[in-house]
């Protein structure tokens, strides 16, 4: 009995506790309670996040409300109200007419710079017929007034064609508050018979203030002018407006020979690159291509491994496009001078002197090349022994070499030399000497076993 009392007890209890909720909850709370870190943790992740809405709340209203004035810009008037105007694009006869830009902008553009086209050019503009791809000459819009203006440079990034006259309009910039005009300079362009040509023109601030970053050039039909008929504007390539400061360290087309070497492509100023060929003793364009010439394998290895083929391709190039100076150098390998090769001021070979003619380098032939490239490997090991023809060095030392002997000179005249890296320099007269005990030269020669005859040959 006393057994199944105790038994019927304990079962009452256990029924009694697991009825009760505040015995439940206080050992789920023993449990469960955080601890103290993890809670503070939490809490600063909290706050955290609810700066970073409370810091990011204007920057997107502001960026939402641009993009909702740029489209509602898009749209326009007509498309707001539900009805399309159509487009008056032609012309009196019917034409599609368009302004058009027929030259590329030299880049980059600096602020205070002049705007030109490449390579110095004039920037020119004509007046087309879309439909025939002709230059409108003739009728009123022939000769009408531009105003010139300064674009966004995302504007119809997506469609070459597709424009009206509002669109163009949203996108033009004007300057910033503050600032001085944009654009200056000569800011209106009048066609004669289709064409015209921009003026001087010069940019007054950089362009990284704009979203795009870049600008364009526009063209559009002055007030008062072919009112009624629509003419498409016309737009330049996007391009990026910087600070002047970055001029210093401005790329030369071409470079000219007294240029730091730095001014050619792939040698940044003060980087590495410009730093070994210094070292190597190359500070200008002329250093440069001088060892071009003469070594250009070292000049590889001076460079480094860094320099790859492909912008050693085009590190060359630039430097090739350099305009030469018509400077020339005469090497004779003995003191009779009846042979002598000649060299242009960046000592490539030119032509050969022998027995008193000059023979240009192209013409001479495979067997007289071959004694030819002797004496230039020669001449570039003992380049002290080389002559800077000056018209007076040369005469100095034969009077000096050949005192009281004859001489046979031809008078030297005003010579032009021509200045293109590629092309065949001609020698300009130059006075030889013959000593007494050596016969007059004839309509040929014979040097070192090989005959030189009369032709393709110049008298010096």
């Amino acid at each position: 009995m006393q057994t199944r009392y105790m038994e019927r007890s304990n079962s009452l209890a256990r029924e009694k506790r697991a009825l009760d909720p505040s015995s439940t909850e206080e050992g789920q709370s023993d449990r469960k309670r955080p601890a103290l870190a993890s809670v503070i943790v939490e809490a600063l992740k909290v706050d955290s996040l609810q700066k970073l809405c409370s810091s990011l709340e204007p920057i997107l209203r502001r960026v939402v409300s641009e993009e909702v004035e740029r489209a509602l810009a898009k749209l326009g008037p007509a498309k707001l109200t539900g009805r399309s105007s159509p487009k008056r694009i032609e012309g009196p006869d019917g034409r599609n007419l368009q302004l058009q830009f027929r030259s590329r902008l030299s880049l980059p553009l600096f602020t205070g710079g002049k705007v030109e086209g490449e390579q110095g050019t004039t920037i020119h503009i004509v007046l087309l017929d879309a439909s025939t791809g002709h230059v409108v000459t003739s009728g009123p819009e022939s000769s009408v007034k531009l105003d010139v203006v300064v674009l966004e440079g995302d504007f119809n990034n997506e469609d070459d064609d597709g424009w009206n006259q509002e669109e163009f309009e949203s996108h033009v910039v004007k300057e910033r508050e503050g600032k001085r005009p944009l654009l200056t300079g000569d800011l209106q362009v009048t066609l004669k018979e289709g064409v015209g040509t921009l003026g001087e023109l010069t940019f007054t601030d950089n362009s990284s203030w704009i979203r795009s970053r870049k600008f364009r050039l526009g063209l559009k039909v002055a007030s008062g002018y072919c009112e009624g008929m629509r003419i498409r504007e016309a737009k330049t390539d996007a391009f990026t407006v910087k600070d002047h400061r970055g001029e210093l360290y401005k790329k030369h087309y071409p470079p000219a020979l007294n240029d730091e070497v730095w001014r050619l492509e792939k040698i940044g100023k003060d980087g590495s690159f410009h730093k070994r060929l210094n070292k190597a003793g190359i500070f200008t364009v002329e250093d440069f291509l001088r060892l071009v010439v003469r070594d250009s394998q070292r000049l590889r290895n001076i460079l480094g491994s860094g320099m790859s083929n492909k912008m050693w391709d085009v590190l060359v190039e630039h430097a090739k496009t350099c305009v030469l100076s018509g400077k020339l150098y005469v090497y004779y390998p003995d003191d009779v001078r009846s042979v002598g090769v000649v060299f242009n001021n960046i000592y490539e070979l030119s032509g050969l002197i022998a027995g008193g003619q000059y023979h240009s380098a192209d013409s001479l032939t495979d067997n007289q090349k071959v004694f030819v490239d002797t004496l230039v490997k020669k001449a570039y090991d003992n380049w002290i022994s080389v002559v800077e023809y000056d018209g007076k060095s040369l005469l100095n030392f034969n009077q000096s070499k050949s005192s009281g002997s004859s001489q046979t000179e031809v008078a030297m005249g005003p010579q032009d030399y021509p200045n293109s890296f590629d092309h065949q320099l001609t020698l300009p007269s130059l006075p030889v000497s013959v000593p007494p005990q050596q016969p007059s030269v004839g309509p040929s020669i014979t040097v070192g076993g090989m005959w030189f005859g009369c032709q393709n040959h110049y008298s010096i």
